[in-house]
């Protein structure tokens, strides 16, 4: 009987694994497909993130796949600067934020599992359908497979959980937000400092998300750019992460982003790869901990990913749910620590995400371009926007250098 079970070999369940390995406490992890692919775009690394990679002897890995953001910029709709401000490192961060392929982070994460644990660890093409428990133990059905029983079970299987949809059978789908979104990757030539996050425009009239994530991918010093446009509309196709879509669904609103950093047109109609997703999460729950069983990461909190914080939120999961079980703590302890923030960043990415900066501007100015961006909002009130989401997100670097 092993100490724990993971449900799952997404970013969350591969850090806990790691965390736990780290910490002496055997698990199994138990992934439902049958083999792990490099899938999906950009996701960033925050600075809270990276540092507990960077515990688990993680960093020079990134480092040689992600490219370590130096700056974030807000532009209006017209590419006028609104606010730029350092990330990371440059920020005087002891932790790097970084910006990589989902499929790059998952690759490093699962190479480190095996090397670790033993790829015995590992299972593929175990569909996971119910648990059940008892005092002592906790036991998981799989389809077509054994039954497996540990002391502990942590569904780390995301928005689709299939533990979390049997702790709380009646909560329905997932809360559209009015806000539809694609998303994809594209080859480019580096463009304001080569390591820029880029959001421009607003919601109502469409927003644009422009990061690097690959270094020098080509003969012609080309980098992987990930981005995506969201906008606000009534209407959405069901949620799947993987739905293939096109840039001529949504190219008639962009076709006047011309600015001297980027033709936004011509660089969204050279994409690799095009997904589209409603933006969707859920209510925060009551409770994760029942017993022996927990959830983690999405299938504790999915999120809309307005602030770049999804998987950071996961891997900081992961690290507290190990050090609760290295001390022989509860999981209602984990859950204590965790549930709390992370139920505010939901709702902080409903309601004042990092890209509520251009909502205050597009309000303040009717959607037009301005004269100075002084006579519109004050460079304190700029930063204090700024400031906040971090501190809801826990990574403002009072909390982090404490």
């Amino acid at each position: 009987m092993a100490d724990v079970l993971v449900i799952g070999a997404g970013i969350g369940g591969l850090t806990l694994a790691l965390e736990l390995h780290k910490r002496g406490i055997a698990c199994q992890v138990y992934e439902s497909a049958p083999a792990i692919k490099a899938v999906g775009v950009g996701i960033n690394i925050l600075p809270h993130a990276s540092a507990v990679l960077a515990e688990l002897g993680l960093e020079p890995a990134l480092a040689r796949v992600a490219v370590e953001t130096a700056e974030a910029a807000f532009f209006n709709r017209f590419g006028q600067l609104i606010y730029k401000e350092a990330l990371g490192k440059r920020a005087g961060y002891q932790w790097p934020q970084f910006s990589i392929h989902r499929g790059d982070l998952q690759t490093i994460l699962l190479e480190a599992v095996k090397a670790r644990l033993g790829a015995d660890r590992l299972h593929l093409g175990w569909h996971c359908l119910r648990f059940e428990q008892n005092e002592s133990r906790v036991t998981l059905k799989f389809k077509d497979r054994d039954v497996v029983e540990g002391k502990y079970a942590v569904a780390c299987d995301g928005i689709h959980s299939v533990i979390r949809k049997q702790l709380y059978p009646d909560e329905g789908e997932p809360h559209y937000t009015g806000v539809n979104m694609w998303r994809g990757v594209t080859r480019w030539k580096p463009v304001l400092s080569g390591a820029s996050m880029v959001r421009a425009g607003w919601l109502a009239t469409g927003k644009l998300v422009h990061y690097p994530i690959r270094n020098n991918v080509d003969p012609e010093g080309r980098q992987l750019v990930n981005w995506l446009w969201e906008i606000e509309t009534p209407q959405y196709k069901r949620w799947d992460w993987n739905r293939a879509a096109r840039v001529e669904d949504f190219i008639a609103d962009v076709e006047s982003w011309r600015f001297d950093w980027l033709d936004v047109p011509v660089f969204l109609r050279a994409a690799e790869l095009v997904l589209e997703y409603p933006m969707v999460d859920k209510d925060p729950l009551p409770a994760w901990s029942f017993g022996r069983v927990t959830l983690l990461g999405d299938a504790a909190h999915p999120m809309v990913p307005r602030g770049s914080n999804g998987a950071g939120q996961a891997i900081l999961d992961a690290r507290a749910l190990a050090e609760c079980l290295q001390k022989n703590a509860s999981l209602k302890d984990y859950e204590a620590q965790r549930l709390g923030p992370t139920a505010k960043v939901v709702l902080e990415n409903r309601r004042n995400p990092p890209d509520a900066i251009l909502r205050e501007v597009y309000e303040r100015t009717g959607d037009r371009p301005f004269g100075r961006i002084e006579e519109v909002i004050s460079a304190q009130e700029l930063a204090a926007l700024s400031e906040r989401y971090k501190q809801v997100a826990g990574y403002d670097k009072e909390s982090l250098h404490r």
